[in-house]
């Protein structure tokens, strides 16, 4: 590392220290620190605003590691009626009808930047925003991948066997998987192991399989709430079906990690988010979907590792992923496209 990028870098932890309140010289023995309620607010803030899809769905900070689930969308009907010379009038919890439990566990987001690296971004006079902003947003394309993709939590992760991190939380569809099965379709015919949409078979169109799923999926009370949505894989979010929703430039809603259909599917805005597995598509309200944070949990430890040349930063995160109702979900896999025609909009 050259002596210039040493005096930036030195900087840089020297406002790290500021901002947690303990002392550089134990930042610089790589000594694990505790982040600040306030600085781990601005990260979890950053991680949000870097990707459109967490900007749409709930990151809430909780104070015990476990509890019940805070209902943030309403959760069902409150009207009623009570004979009172019998009966005293019961109030309904607008919030969550069921006790829906949550855990948030340790996650770590560990990185290292080689010396060459900093070298070359020492130039820059935002050096320690770009840090940031780079760890911010990997931060926030993991938590998506994991809501979509967690299977498990094991000991000791593998990256290798497991690339989309099935391995280091459950996320939205297994729980949805556990907790509601009879809310998940996984095949149209028993034994087939999946659900074919085109000519001649039961789902002519993704719009038909969609309603279907509206209706025979989702509680009755929620099935007309029109802040349902159909979030969608990639192979199922063909453009041919689904022209973009331009609210700004062509470039700049590409750029994004999310895209917006212009159409609907089945009467629902259809949402493309990344890493949804192929051939997938859950239906709730965005609302629904939550990432809990454990508050004051954040740990972080820098390493200068001269042995490898690099900066490590070990950040962990007590974390966890939730379904606030589970009556206003639908899932439906192993969708399989056959000779099938366009889909009308707003079917």
């Amino acid at each position: 590392m050259r002596t210039e990028t040493r005096a930036i870098l030195n900087a840089y932890l020297t406002g790290v220290a500021q901002d947690n309140s303990v002392d550089f010289s134990g930042i610089q023995a790589g000594q694990k620190f505790a982040i600040t309620p306030s600085v781990q607010q601005r990260l979890e803030k950053a991680v949000q605003e870097s990707s459109e899809f967490l900007k749409m769905i709930n990151i809430i900070g909780v104070t015990e590691q476990q509890g019940e689930v805070l209902g943030l969308g309403i959760a069902g009907t409150i009207a009623g009626t009570t004979d009172t010379t019998a009966k005293d009038r019961e109030t309904q919890d607008i919030h969550k009808l069921t006790a829906i439990a949550y855990h948030c566990q340790q996650i770590n987001y560990d990185t290292h930047n080689t010396y060459g690296t900093l070298d070359m971004w020492a130039k820059f006079p935002d050096f320690a925003k770009r840090l940031g902003e780079l760890k911010a947003e990997r931060m926030a394309l993991d938590r998506i991948m994991i809501a979509f993709n967690g299977e498990e939590r094991v000991k000791t992760s593998n990256r290798t066997a497991k690339p989309l991190l099935q391995d280091v939380a459950k996320g939205w569809l297994k729980k949805i998987d556990e907790a509601v099965p009879q809310r998940t379709m996984k095949e149209e015919t028993q034994g087939s192991g999946k659900i074919e949409v085109g000519t001649g078979k039961t789902y002519k169109t993704l719009d038909a399989l969609v309603y279907s799923a509206v209706s025979d999926l989702i509680a009755p009370q929620f099935q007309d709430d029109t802040k349902l949505v159909a979030i969608m894989s990639r192979d199922l979010m063909a453009d041919k079906y689904f022209p973009l929703y331009n609210d700004q430039k062509a470039t700049e809603q590409l750029a994004g990690d999310t895209i917006v259909s212009q159409k609907r599917v089945g009467g629902l805005r259809a949402i493309q988010a990344p890493y949804m597995p192929k051939g997938t598509i859950l239906i709730t309200r965005l609302d629904n979907l939550s990432i809990y944070y454990q508050d004051s949990a954040m740990r972080r430890t820098i390493v200068d590792n001269a042995k490898r040349d690099r900066i490590e930063d070990y950040t962990s995160s007590n974390d966890d992923f939730v379904v606030e109702n589970y009556e206003l979900v639908a899932v439906l896999k192993n969708i399989k496209m056959i000779d099938a025609p366009e889909d009308k909009a707003g079917a």
